[in-house]
């Protein structure tokens, strides 16, 4: 128990790292052009949300069958949440898949600090044929996420099962959020996305602990701006923990 403990703490102790190294010079150069990406891709999510969301959500509880409309005072907060945690995936998403190759450079910076020699010094032909391979890494994870995400989204409509949704929402987005910050590294690295998988998940609480404190701190202004490269830093360490000594 005391070691489990432990393991999770140091999987809160990643993002806090993150965060701290931040503003080093080194790093602050990776970190501007996914920056300006979140500053424009969080402007979009805040305006449509303004825009739509009593709307949406409004629609949702119209879809109440008329022996549960006595619900319809419990259900707007239930799927406001479920709505919420949807929008905020998929413009999250998106930030993402456009900020892929800065990310894994990023990555790549912090791998070579940890691990001298990890990844090869990548000249200018095969920093472009990184970004192929990281767009398409994006899209396998996108293709892990959206069958599980469309399920909870159906169970959101189902009468009472839809009420704990949102617990469920949050533990899979900690999941989701600890395998894609530290996916960066394990790509830049060659690891496929089964081993990358099942090595984050030994123990999976350190990865759900340190992708649910980064799932919570997106939903603070202005630190959600800077989050992504700091949960890039501190996934890259969580990867190069988790992955143990390599096999020269």
């Amino acid at each position: 128990m005391r070691e489990q403990l432990q393991s999770t703490g140091r999987g809160i102790d990643y993002l806090l790292i993150g965060l701290r190294r931040l503003p080093e010079p080194g790093i602050l150069s990776h970190v501007i052009i996914p920056l300006t990406v979140n500053i424009i891709v969080f402007a979009t999510m805040i305006w449509y949300a303004v825009k739509e969301f009593s709307n949406l959500v409004d629609a949702m509880v119209g879809w109440l069958p008329d022996w549960l409309s006595f619900l319809s005072f419990l259900a707007w907060p239930v799927f406001a949440f479920a709505l919420a945690i949807l929008m905020y995936f998929t413009f999250t998403l998106v930030a993402n898949f456009i900020a892929a190759p800065f990310n894994g450079f990023l990555a790549e910076r912090i791998q070579n600090e940890l691990d001298p020699g990890c990844v090869p010094d990548a000249g200018f032909k095969e920093l472009m044929k990184m970004i192929p391979r990281t767009i398409v890494r994006e899209l396998q994870r996108l293709a892990y996420y959206l069958p599980r995400a469309i399920v909870l989204i159906i169970l959101t409509f189902i009468p009472l099962v839809g009420f704990v949704t949102p617990v469920l929402w949050f533990l899979f987005s900690a999941w989701m959020l600890g395998l894609q910050y530290s996916d960066y590294a394990a790509d830049n690295e060659l690891y496929n996305f089964q081993e990358t998988k099942a090595r984050l998940a030994t123990p999976r609480l350190q990865t759900m602990m340190f992708g649910g404190l980064t799932s919570v701190l997106t939903l603070i202004p202005i630190v959600n701006l800077v989050l992504m490269p700091a949960a890039v830093i501190g996934g890259t360490y969580l990867w190069v923990e988790r992955r143990g000594p390599r096999t020269l």
